[in-house]
């Protein structure tokens, strides 16, 4: 299958460990807890880059059914650019509408992480709780970078099982911080209320949040991985 661009599992390898990699020297996980937080976001890249280099078992199980209807729809590397085939795209899907978006999220997803990371240093060598930067903004910043670039890669190379794992990591997530934030709760009381009532979890308001004081209080953990800092609403 090479010679569609497939049965590349070298570069299966590759890339997903250069995603995983990069991510984790952004996300610094040191304890067991941090480690399950990487391992769903983990799983994700691993079976993104299978169906595309690997095996297209996407594309193998839809050629049959739309094959026919879908221009371009077929087991080659730019039949994976499935919503590019949908949309009848007639050139380079590397430069379709969905594509460049795709490039936006998964940018701004590792620029959200990298920018939360240095706020949260900060504020851990202060003994604060961070409050500046994204975190001024919402909650859990760097959950929501590494969710960032997950939607950035179904919007470049839709798969089903990462559409499937997807609804299912954000609730892993979504989980971890219900976790968190109840511990924040028990230790720091009124600081963290203050701050989660006037913080959304992870969407952040169209208008900036007021913000009181540029300081901060207590440091949630001591940990610096993303998110010591959610709470459903």
């Amino acid at each position: 299958m090479k010679e569609n661009g497939y049965g590349l599992w070298f570069l299966v390898v590759a890339n997903s460990a250069i995603f995983i990699i990069f991510a984790a020297s952004f996300l610094h996980p040191t304890t067991r807890k941090d480690w399950r937080a990487m391992g769903p976001f983990s799983a994700f890249i691993v079976a993104l880059f299978v169906e595309m280099y690997g095996f297209p078992l996407t594309i193998y199980l839809l050629s049959g059914w739309l094959g026919s209807r879908v221009t371009g729809l077929d087991l080659t590397h730019a039949g994976g650019h499935v919503w590019s085939g949908l949309i009848g795209w007639g050139g380079d899907p590397h430069l379709s509408p969905f594509h460049l978006v795709s490039y936006l999220l998964i940018g701004s997803g590792f620029w959200l992480i990298a920018a939360a990371w240095r706020g949260l240093w900060a504020a851990q060598r202060s003994g604060s709780l961070a409050t500046t930067g994204p975190y001024a903004r919402v909650r859990h910043p760097q959950y929501g970078g590494l969710l960032l670039i997950m939607i950035g890669f179904l919007f470049q190379w839709p798969t089903i099982p990462t559409v499937l794992m997807f609804p299912i990591l954000v609730w892993v997530y979504l989980r971890l911080a219900v976790i968190e934030e109840r511990a924040l709760r028990r230790r720091f009381a009124d600081d963290w209320n203050q701050y989660a009532r006037r913080t959304p979890r992870l969407v952040p308001r169209i208008r900036g949040p007021r913000i009181e004081g540029r300081g901060s209080s207590h440091l949630p953990t001591s940990s610096p991985f993303p998110s010591r800092s959610w709470r459903p609403r």
